[in-house]
């Protein structure tokens, strides 16, 4: 996997974080750039894990399935792209972004929830042999960026751009899949 390749998908992956951060840096009064970069270890720290996790297990089906992992890395991006579409399009429940408490209790679970996706990437990335430390150092450091960024426009703008960061990072990852599976069967030769 490129550079490139994985750049995308670390964009695309971090695109709840990001959508989180939004939300978050709404809640705060005043812009605290401490809290956005506990914001930012929290959310790129999961969303580096994740994937680690996800890539050993992976591992351990990887020879069981490898003439079928193009389908696999395909429809899990595919699956995992269009929650994300969806979820960009679900209204924003009533005082979603009210709590501005970064603490553990806080923190944790929304690190949790916004990683998940980054578990099945991992997945896939043991079926496509990925370098996989420096491949979610990567992804992490690119969450933790995005969302200190996140923080900082949440507080000066508002939830207008959290719905648009969920779609754009579903269309990302679904595209991915798509390239994947394409070059796999012979139609892409990047």
């Amino acid at each position: 996997m490129s550079l490139w390749e994985l750049l995308i998908i670390a964009v695309g992956l971090s695109m709840d974080a990001f959508a989180v951060s939004i939300c978050k840096g709404l809640s705060m009064k005043k812009m605290s750039w401490k809290n956005a970069l506990i914001a930012g270890l929290y959310f790129g720290g999961f969303q580096a894990g994740m994937p680690l996790i996800g890539y050993l297990l992976g591992t351990q089906f990887k020879d069981l399935i490898t003439s079928i992992d193009h389908w696999i890395a395909f429809v899990l991006l595919g699956l995992i792209g269009l929650n994300m579409i969806k979820e960009s399009r679900e209204k924003a429940e009533e005082g979603e972004c009210q709590n501005d408490s970064f603490g553990i209790k806080t923190m944790v679970p929304l690190a949790v929830a916004t990683s998940i996706d980054a578990l099945a990437v991992g997945v896939t990335f043991a079926f496509l042999n990925v370098d996989i430390v420096p491949a979610v150092s990567f992804i992490g450091t690119i969450t933790f960026f995005l969302s200190v960024l996140g923080i900082k426009i949440g507080n000066v703008f508002g939830t207008k751009f959290k719905a648009k960061a969920e779609l754009a990072g579903g269309i990302i990852l679904i595209l991915m899949g798509t390239k994947i599976l394409l070059e796999h069967l012979g139609f892409l030769s990047f």
